[in-house]
């Protein structure tokens, strides 16, 4: 596949960091419209995804730092140049502290919590798909090795596939990351034609965490298990146990819009 996009002079362009931004870019303009089919303030949906995003990328960063703190000590210039990895620590450190500054805005200017979530379930599926895309071109978070048998198989031979990612080179996989995009697209599409639909707030919100949860837990299975954690003496890896919750917190969200209707 192609973990650089393009160059520049000597500077290399990656594709997992464009095609990142591209689903960032994209969740902002549709947060607009799923907002205001929510009954929320657009712009303050565009702030609260602005400075969740922007705590999102600190937590990544500042993790990075501790990690190569050694090494950054003896050369502080590198920090400048620290590169943003695909890894599932660094998502859930990005994706806890996005949540909270997101929480905390909403609750400052009054936002309704759920019709908010309902606003940014869509937009947020859609930019997952964008970066699984990515992860797909540079080789990260790749898949299990494939079988000769595996049409689609995809086999990484560029070596800063293998430098940046560890991506084993020469040798089939799974498309892992192809899945996982597939099924976030179909989830956006559907949230995004259920939204203008739903009466009672929380519903799609409820629906996301269902599927989202199901997409990670499922393509998983064939994700290599490297540097995913281990929960339960191996019965699960860490993205899998945070499925898991996701697909709980879902159900409950679901339940108890369903009792408010009774």
């Amino acid at each position: 596949m192609h973990p650089v996009l393009f160059h520049i002079g000597s500077i290399l362009v990656p594709s997992y960091g464009v095609m990142a931004a591209a689903g960032v870019l994209l969740g902002l303009a549709t947060a607009q419209q799923s907002a205001r089919a929510a009954g929320v303030s657009a712009a303050h949906v565009w702030n609260l995804c602005v400075v969740a995003l922007c705590a999102a990328i600190a937590a990544e960063r500042l993790l990075l730092v501790g990690a190569n703190w050694a090494v950054l000590r003896r050369h502080p210039a590198w920090t400048l140049g620290l590169g943003m990895v695909h890894h599932p620590l660094l998502a859930g450190a990005g994706a806890a502290a996005g949540l909270a500054v997101a929480w905390w805005y909403a609750h400052r200017y009054r936002m309704p919590l759920a019709a908010t979530a309902d606003a940014l379930a869509a937009p947020l599926a859609l930019g997952l798909t964008f970066e699984q895309l990515g992860a797909l071109l540079a080789g990260s978070g790749y898949g299990l090795a494939a079988g000769a048998h595996l049409k689609w198989a995809v086999t990484y031979r560029d070596p800063q596939a293998a430098l940046w990612s560890g991506t084993p080179l020469g040798v089939p996989v799974h498309p892992v990351q192809a899945y996982a995009a597939l099924g976030y697209f179909l989830l956006a599409a559907l949230l995004f034609a259920w939204l203008p639909r739903e009466r009672r707030r929380g519903d799609v919100a409820g629906i996301f965490l269902l599927g989202a949860g199901t997409a990670i837990y499922l393509t998983e299975i064939w994700r290599d298990p490297e540097g995913r954690g281990v929960v339960l003496h191996g019965a699960l890896d860490g993205p899998q146990m945070a499925a898991v919750l996701m697909v709980v917190a879902g159900a409950a969200v679901l339940w108890e819009r369903r009792s408010q209707r009774g």
